[in-house]
């Protein structure tokens, strides 16, 4: 079980230096299935902080903070209510509802792509930032929220993928606060052995992504994203369905 979190976590790292983002997306489904939909989300959540974090300084220069300002105030209101429903949902039930979320999310980040009309960026980066937070915090997956404000808005990928750090970072933070918080300092079950082990995990797979970033297409890394996450949400809807019919 530990080999297959480090993989989720290692290729969901190796997703967020080259596309800037995709963490949540990759290892949130499978990670969600072997540690249980509350624990899942919480290493999400932390791995997804550590990877930003360590990002931030090789994209300084591209981030756009007024931007971020916009995005990241609506989503830490958004975040107490994810926190309640993550806190207080059956576990089956909160693991169909990431599935579910991500299957959804993906779908209509692909089907707005396709639009051809350009949005006003501040009430549209309200509504982004509010559903991304309270996504990050129930289910882990707060970016194709900010993928669908993106296109909509034709925000530049190198922009887009720098601002996204500092943004994961705040949200991230909050979010792992306001659900310990609200769930009574409950923390995910692992021994040190293990953490040290998804760590390793998430820094191989941003090295490895620091190598890549430079032969990779961002298009290519993409779609790559989008096969993963379709298959992890949808394992991680069958896996709660079957535990909810028992």
């Amino acid at each position: 079980m530990l080999a297959l979190v480090a993989i989720s976590v290692l290729i969901g790292a190796l997703s967020q230096r080259i596309t800037g983002m995709g963490f949540a997306l990759v290892a949130s489904p499978l990670i969600v299935i072997l540690l249980g939909p509350f624990d899942g989300v919480l290493v999400v959540n932390l791995c997804g902080v550590i990877s930003a974090l360590l990002i931030i300084p090789r994209v300084w220069r591209l981030i756009e903070w007024r931007t971020f300002a916009w995005l990241v105030i609506p989503a830490i209101v958004a975040i107490v209510p994810g926190s309640l429903l993550a806190a207080r949902l059956p576990g089956p039930i909160l693991q169909l509802g990431v599935g579910a979320l991500v299957l959804v999310s993906l779908t209509a980040t692909l089907l707005i792509t396709r639009a051809d009309h350009i949005v006003a960026a501040r009430p549209a980066a309200i509504i982004a930032g509010a559903a991304s937070g309270f996504m990050n915090t129930a289910a882990g997956v707060g970016g194709p929220a900010l993928s669908v404000y993106a296109v909509l808005t034709r925000w530049s990928q190198a922009h887009f993928a720098a601002t996204l750090q500092p943004y994961f970072v705040v949200v991230g933070t909050v979010s792992l606060t306001t659900k310990m918080m609200f769930s009574g300092g409950q923390i995910p079950q692992l021994d040190a052995v293990s953490w040290i082990i998804i760590v390793g995990a998430l820094l191989a797979g941003l090295a490895l992504g620091e190598v890549l970033n430079r032969h990779i297409s961002h298009r290519a890394a993409r779609i790559g994203v989008v096969i993963l996450a379709y298959v992890g949400g949808t394992a991680a809807v069958i896996d709660g369905a079957l535990h909810l019919a028992v």
